[in-house]
């Protein structure tokens, strides 16, 4: 079989791409699978160019053939290490092939001293970002080694470790320097600006960015520089520096955003010098205050472009060329079939500084921007989105992630900022980028989509675009800074029910398992965002399922017992408390029980400094206790120690945190073993506490932890002793749940129902006569709210009706008047059933009362465990007691009809058996 390649010229925009079409016919081995070591040279080699340098070496490894390709000296002209740790090591190995190397990008300052090993002696263009740390020796011996340098940019964070003799050695070693950009630097003097004067004649672009100090007289010595940029810094003296810069005879682009010139300033310097076309000012507040100057039709014939103008009108008017849009402006000048040099070099420094200013503007987020952002700058992000300049592109991305932020720390955005950006097509614009190989893009899109979708419009249409499938791809990638930010946008996604099944089936949970295995160690950003995204998939009941199969469980019992960084201890924690959150329907609360070191872990994690992860760890073991094994687990694992403790320590923190440490301790507190021991460690006097908090949900996890702890008499006498009578009778009777108010009412039923008497009189007569008059005081005020609170369900009339009434619609009415829905989740043991039957025989009217209203509401057919409370009255015989309380002339009516209640449920129950 034959193979025909041949040549087909395409256009890429306006750019002609030559590359190589292989038709049907291609060469395939004896099993009819295409033999790829046969690809012709050329197609291999434009394979490899749209791989990273790590691709390209995994690729070279197949054959030696390849090997010798993948070492191409064209392949090699251009390298981006910023998304790998490039150590001296690294670098070494990659010397051999970067004897070509004309460009290289590279982040922080171990990279950059790494970058010397590579021998590049050819290199032409350095970008470092992120090198806080890299100093004037380092920097020097850069200069020193790479003679040919024309482009060097440092930034944007700020090069505080760089002095004034780094940028003379600079100058002395690189004299065919045509572009220096330097970003915080506390003073450039005038030695230095003098040297690169006299060394660096070709310099033609100077940025100089939120530096403390320049020396702006010195600046005027440098007669090749066209564009000059000193936005954010400070210290300028703008009043005198038209007499110097008006010397420059070349000036034609000056950039002072994010500094304080003046409206005379700019006058002057607009008047001063003749090269001068254009001055970039966004955000220069006292220049925006005087809004008459900024909206002068004519500065001299130059133009002045700043925030409150319009940027899109005044860059259209740099052309000859008219535009139907102004908005279009860039586009328009991408496609312009008549290039003009000058035209070019103005528009390409424009896109620069534009990308540098809007990125600080939005990642500071300055007040009384909204207009600003609304109106063009949205839109002007856009636009430098399409810019030819990866690095312009970079920045335009990243600003659009910050822009819409408000408050990072609580991932809240700006509504209508993303939305206009989802108006104008930004979201595409962002997916097409995110499909890029280059993975700067890549990582910089997938994080501006991943802050965009905090929104719910912005989510669905990146939904509807296919980025959940995009976003999942990236999330497999082997560059940590990609997964790392796909990872943040499924995270966001999957908040969406309406997402969560579409991730699942793009094989986002697996790769989102993979990461954590995959970046155990180095990766805290990429292991805290997999942990969130999963975190909300395993709320789903399905999803939940998916992420144990793939070895969820595993991984996130892992990060719980190994990660140090609170963050994705925080995540790791939650997801374990979602996935233990489905019950019964299915088995991922037992698993991750069982999983080696889970519940050890978790304990330990209950133990942080840190509330968040104290909150999400006592969570889950809230939802693990709800299984019989693991709820004894963690009291062996020392859970019950350290939950009191939590309990104890949480009195002023969130109600989040309040609300899970009550409800871990009501979950341990079913098996009377672990009830017994809190209350000897010490659990009453913190459960006592929350009971009076503010919040309603720590209302009912405390009154469900005390109602356990009061069915032993010991606890119900602690109970007493440390005075919780009084919350439980004000949770009772004035809480707004429910729930906090009936399980209030049975606690205090527990404790006065008899059995805490005989524990109450063990000690000297003196004593016992005490006691005995503290109790009583206590067990009226109980009785007397109990009694308050069975009398708030029970409607007079429909009572009266089902009185004298045999009809069950009579006693439905009564049911539904008296139903607590929530009610229904609770489960008893046969224990606590058997204490309400006994309750029906007590003496008291209104223990009786409430253990009917109590019974009723377990037995309510549809309840959760309704079938298993039956079942436990059958076996204790109650059909006769309740009968008899039913039948009693001297019990309360109250009691008489829910006791009716009760025998129709459990009749009801039965018939469903028989018919089954």
């Amino acid at each position: 079989m034959s193979r025909k390649v041949r040549r087909k010229v395409t256009r890429r925009g306006k750019e002609k791409v030559d590359y190589p079409e292989i038709e049907e016919c291609v060469v395939l081995d004896d099993r009819g699978v295409v033999d790829w070591t046969k690809l012709p040279d050329d197609t291999v080699i434009q394979l490899f160019a749209c791989l990273n340098y790590r691709d390209r070496a995994s690729l070279s490894s197949t054959c030696r053939n390849w090997r010798t390709l993948g070492a191409s000296p064209c392949l090699w002209k251009a390298l981006d290490l910023r998304p790998h740790k490039c150590d001296v090591t690294a670098a070494a190995s990659l010397a051999s092939r970067c004897q070509n190397l004309q460009k290289l990008r590279v982040r922080g300052a171990e990279s950059a001293d790494a970058l010397i090993k590579l021998q590049a002696k050819d290199l032409r263009e350095i970008s470092g970002d992120y090198c806080r740390k890299i100093n004037d020796a380092t920097l020097s011996i850069i200069a020193a080694r790479h003679e040919k340098l024309e482009s060097l940019q440092l930034g944007p964070d700020f090069c505080e470790r760089i002095t004034s003799d780094a940028i003379k050695a600079i100058a002395i070693c690189c004299p065919q320097l045509r572009k220096l950009w330097l970003s915080g630097i506390r003073e450039v003097d005038g030695a230095a600006i003098n040297a690169l004067a006299r060394h660096c004649p070709h310099l033609v672009d100077l940025g100089f960015i939120d530096c403390l100090i320049i020396d702006e007289r010195a600046l005027a010595n440098v007669l090749s520089v066209r564009y000059l940029s000193v936005a954010g810094t400070t210290s300028m003296k703008w009043g005198f520096v038209f007499q110097h810069w008006s010397k420059l005879p070349n000036l034609i682009g000056l950039d002072v955003s994010r500094t304080d010139i003046f409206p005379n300033a700019v006058s002057r310097l607009f008047s001063s010098s003749q090269s001068l076309k254009l001055l970039c000012a966004l955000n220069c507040p006292v220049l925006e205050e005087d809004s008459s100057f900024l909206s002068a039709i004519n500065h001299k014939g130059k133009l002045l472009l700043a925030l409150h103008t319009d940027i899109f009108k005044g860059v259209a008017s740099l052309s000859a060329n008219t535009t139907e849009q102004e908005r279009n402006v860039f586009m328009d000048w991408r496609n312009s079939k008549g290039k003009d040099r000058k035209l070019d070099d103005i528009m390409h420094w424009l896109e620069w500084i534009f990308s540098h200013s809007l990125l600080r503007i939005a990642e500071t987020n300055p007040q009384g921007l909204d207009n600003f952002w609304l109106s063009q700058g949205a839109y002007l992000l856009l636009s430098l989105m399409q810019s030819t300049q990866e690095e312009v592109q970079e920045r335009a991305a990243t600003g659009l992630a910050n822009f819409v932020v408000t408050d990072d720390e609580n991932a809240t955005i700006d509504g209508r900022r993303a939305e206009i950006i989802m108006k104008d097509g930004g979201i595409r614009l962002l997916l097409n980028l995110a499909k890029s190989w280059r993975e700067g893009l890549q990582s910089e899109a997938a994080k501006a989509i991943a802050n965009l979708s905090v929104n719910t419009n912005v989510a669905k249409a990146v939904a509807e675009e296919g980025g959940i499938d995009i976003l999942a791809n990236l999330a497999r990638s082997m560059n940590r800074l990609v997964a790392e930010e796909a990872a943040g946008g499924l995270w966001n996604l999957s908040v969406g029910e309406e997402h969560k099944g579409a991730i699942a089936q793009a094989g986002g949970v697996k790769a989102l398992v993979d990461l954590i295995f995959k970046w155990s160690t180095g990766g805290e950003g990429v292991l805290e965002r997999s942990a969130g995204a999963l975190a909300n998939l395993a709320a789903d009941d399905k999803c939940s399922m998916e992420v144990a199969s793939v070895g969820g469980v595993h991984a996130l019992v892992t990060l719980a017992r190994t990660c140090k960084a609170e963050g994705v201890q925080e995540q790791a924690a939650r997801a374990l408390a979602n996935l233990a959150a489905h019950g019964d329907s299915n088995s991922n609360n037992a698993a991750v029980g069982q999983e080696a070191g889970a519940l050890e872990a978790l304990v330990q994690l209950t133990q942080s400094s840190h509330d968040g992860v104290r909150q999400e760890a006592a969570g889950a073991l809230w939802n693990l206790s709800f299984d019989d094994r693991n709820r004894e687990a963690i009291a062996a694992a020392g859970g019950v120690e350290a939950l009191v403790a939590l309990a104890n320590s949480c009195a002023n923190s969130s109600p989040g945190l309040q609300e899970r440490a009550a409800g871990a301790l009501w979950g341990l507190s079913v098996s009377e073993a672990n009830s017994i021991a809190i209350g000897r460690e010490g659990g009453v006097p913190p459960l006592i506490a929350l009971a009076r908090s503010d919040a309603e949900d720590v209302h009912e996890t405390a009154a469900g932890a005390l109602w356990n702890l009061a069915f032993n008499p010991g606890n119900a006498l602690r109970i007493v002793e440390d005075g919780g009578v009084p919350a439980l009778v004000h949770l009772c009777s004035s809480s707004v749940s429910k729930m906090a108010r009936f399980m209030s009412a049975l606690a205090l039923a527990y404790m006065f129902d008899g059995r805490m008497d005989e524990v109450a009189m063990v000690g000297t007569s003196a004593e016992n006569a005490t006691k005995s008059v503290s109790l009583d005081g206590a067990r009226r005020m109980a009785l007397k709210h109990i009694e308050a609170f069975v009398l708030t369900f029970s409607d007079q009339q429909a009572f009266a009706t089902a009185a004298v009434s045999s009809a069950p619609a009579a006693l439905v009415q009564v049911t539904e008047s008296a139903r607590i829905h929530e009610a229904g989740h609770l489960r008893c043991s046969g224990a606590e059933i058997g204490r309400f039957v006994s309750m029906l025989r007590n003496p008291s009217s209104v223990l009786k009362a409430c253990a009917s209203f109590a019974l009723l509401q377990f037995t309510i057919p549809g309840g959760r465990h309704a079938q298993h409370h039956v079942n436990l009255l059958q076996n204790a015989g109650a059909p006769r007691v309740l009968r008899a309380a039913a039948a009693a002339a001297t019990a309360p009516l109250e009691a008489k009809i829910f006791a009716r209640i009760v025998l129709r449920n459990l009749e009801h129950h039965q018939e469903l058996l028989t018919l089954v």
